[in-house]
């Protein structure tokens, strides 16, 4: 349990690191977002997750 917290509190750190250092470019990345069709996200988001799992993956049996 100890290392699943410090993993989502790095987690975090990396999301909000942007945000804290582009406000401005981050405002207008969620608007060319929005403009983006759902199917565009969704393979987005898939790909990130496949991605994340490969390197959790990796990371436990390296």
């Amino acid at each position: 349990m100890k290392f699943f917290i410090c993993v989502l509190g790095m987690v975090m750190i990396i999301e909000g690191l942007p945000y804290f250092a582009f406000p401005e470019k981050m405002k207008r990345w969620m608007l060319q977002i929005q403009e983006m069709p759902d199917d565009a996200l969704r393979r987005f988001g898939l790909l990130l997750m496949l991605g994340g799992l490969a390197l959790a993956y990796f990371g436990k049996a390296g």
